[in-house]
């Protein structure tokens, strides 16, 4: 029995091997050096409860993560100086998000930690608890109040309460937790809840969803920053970073999910948030409420701006991008669904792009809607974080789905190619013309061919209708006169073409003739030309034509001689003729060159 389990042990190590040994293969993690991998580190986090600083102000910055733990219990603010823990503290509730920023200008210039749990707000400075925001109470139902001070009273029994209270959230009303809970319980337990809650005041608080930070009055990298945060309540709120209290409320349609932000609030700045609605709003400085929208075709799972583009990744496996405006501009297929989503800004080389975590355990960076990077991982990315980790830049921090850690840093040397891997137009046509702007001209003619429609398109018919007649015209003629140098006759299928060498003033005429019949020969034709006597003598006016052969091409020559030294020339017809016939079955038109004097030396 050892011997089975020590069989099966040696071969799970020797598939985790070469599961490693393919994964350090693969070609899109040859751009980055690995720098650790903990599978066993037991983080279990999100992009939005991450983030890197240097929380002490010497220069190392450390990694920040909001531990979820089982979501019920072990939640903790963990900070890494490296791969090892540096600090720990136990959070009471499930957090949703955490940031660094500078909330005043003492020096030396240390950030402070904000964690957003349920309808608080957690603030840690040097890494001790500084201050806790609660979120606004919401207004209570009156309807719900007076059922509560009932039962305190006695004046009910717990089983109406339950039945009214049902009632209401049928119907749609926005009900407290308490009475939510209550609603959920078994009937042998509404008895004991009421009898332990019904002397404690009536509470309706929301809890934050979304967090994120805004510059206050400067860009620094170390300037002042207001926290941005989006509420179950289908708020925004604008904290004040000194006082903590809401400097701006703004109202959505539906309960924000991803913020993100851009611009300074004392100057002006926009807010772009997706919502659980399946639609993205943009609020502004001054509103109170969301304008513009963006419908997407499924719900988002990821939100970044790149410049003045939007960024976004849903659910039916699609990396879509919009501008502010709302017009799509691409979107991209992917092999997998999306996980999480990071942007890559790196500063010394000018470069943006985009990471996406997919469930196929690949991490893709996207440059506008190429593909420029893949990097394969031992487990399902569930966590993104790119920037300054310890004292090196191109630091990209990962956490898996099995509470893995890995760090990988961006090699200097690595170079990121935009590359199409999909058949399809050239990158050119995606550049956009320099429209110019519409003159006035353009405007004037505009209006009149909008006043003037119907007389314009009346005359455009007219001249169409003439020219179609000219052309039917030209080539009835040209069939009567057999002017075209193929033969229209089917009993006699010829195709004719001439060619004139010499510079003069003697000149060689060769005429080419075909039958392009199957099987039909053709007999008794003739050649002839008509010319100008005063200007051309031809040395053979009238050729025979023996039987043509279908298929063969047959040549004959004659000699022209031009009798005018004036530099004057003029055309030649020759004429396909066949006995008894006074039509000609083709003619071609030759047009002579103008014959050299002649030089006498």
């Amino acid at each position: 029995m050892s011997s089975e389990v020590d069989l099966r042990s040696q071969r799970a190590v020797m598939s985790q091997r070469e599961e490693t040994e393919d994964i350090k293969s693969h070609e899109g993690n040859s751009k980055w050096l690995n720098a650790y991998y903990d599978p066993m580190a037991s983080l279990y986090t999100l992009s939005q409860c991450m983030t890197l600083s240097d929380i002490n102000a010497d220069g190392d910055s450390k990694l920040v993560i909001a531990d979820l733990g089982t979501g019920t219990a072990q939640m903790k603010l963990k900070v890494y100086k490296g791969t090892s823990l540096m600090s720990e503290n136990t959070l009471i509730d499930l957090p949703t998000g955490v940031v660094t920023f500078y909330m005043d200008i003492t020096e030396p210039r240390t950030p402070a930690i904000a964690v957003a749990s349920g309808p608080y707000m957690y603030i840690y400075k040097n890494l001790k608890p500084y201050f806790k925001f609660t979120l606004p109470s919401m207004e209570i139902n009156p309807v719900e109040s007076d059922l509560w001070n009932q039962v305190r009273d006695d004046k009910i029994d717990v089983m109406v309460l339950r039945e009214m209270l049902d009632g209401m959230r049928a119907e749609g009303t926005n009900l407290t937790v308490r009475s939510l809970k209550f609603c959920q319980l078994a009937q042998e337990d509404l008895e004991l809840f009421a009898n332990i809650h019904k002397h404690s005041p009536l509470k309706r608080q929301t809890v934050i969803t979304c967090l994120n930070t805004m510059k206050k009055s400067m860009a620094d990298d170390d300037a002042i920053s207001c926290l941005v945060l989006g509420t179950e309540s289908q708020q925004v709120y604008i904290l004040d970073p000194e006082a903590f209290t809401v400097l701006t409320t703004m109202t959505l349609p539906s309960v924000p999910v991803f913020l993100s932000v851009s611009g300074l609030y004392d100057v002006e700045f926009r807010l772009v948030v997706a919502c659980r609605n399946g639609n993205i709003y943009t609020l502004r400085r001054g509103a109170k409420t969301a304008k513009n929208c963006i419908e997407l075709n499924s719900q988002p799972v990821g939100l970044e701006r790149m410049g003045k583009n939007i960024v976004v990744g849903c659910m039916d496996e699609t990396l879509q991008c919009y501008t502010s405006k709302g017009k799509k501009l691409w979107l991209v297929k992917l092999p997998g669904s999306v996980t999480t989503m990071e942007v890559v800004d790196n500063k010394s080389k000018g470069f943006r792009a985009v990471l996406v975590a997919l469930s196929n355990c690949e991490v893709h960076m996207y440059k506008d809607k190429y593909l420029v990077n893949s990097i394969k991982t031992q487990d399902i990315v569930t966590g993104l974080k790119y920037g300054r980790f310890g004292r090196e830049d191109g630091t990209l921090i990962m956490t898996t789905k099995g509470g893995g850690l890995i760090v990988k840093i961006l090699k200097r040397t690595a170079q990121f190619e935009e590359k199409d891997p999909s058949a399809g137009p050239p990158a050119a046509q995606n550049i956009k013309l320099n429209v110019p702007k519409k003159t006035k001209l353009f405007v004037d003619q505009t209006m009149r061919e909008r006043e003037n429609a119907v007389t314009m398109h009346r005359m455009f018919q007219h001249d169409l209708y003439r020219l179609r007649l000219n052309t039917a015209r030209s080539y009835v003629k040209a069939l009567e006169n057999s002017l075209n140098p193929i033969s229209t006759n089917p009993a006699e299928p010829l195709k004719l073409s001439a060619q004139v060498q010499g510079i003069g003033p003697s000149f060689k005429l060769t005429v080419n003739l075909q039958n392009t019949s199957l099987n039909n020969p053709s007999m008794n034709l003739l050649i002839t030309f008509q010319y100008d006597d005063k200007l051309y003598a031809v040395q053979k006016t009238h050729i025979s034509v023996p039987m043509l052969v279908p298929g063969l091409n047959y040549a004959y020559e004659t000699f022209v001689e031009c009798l005018s030294d004036k530099g004057i020339s003029d055309t030649i017809k020759v004429f396909i003729l066949k006995q008894g016939r006074s039509v000609p079955i083709i003619t071609a038109v030759i047009a002579m060159p103008v014959s050299e004097t002649m030089v006498v030396v």
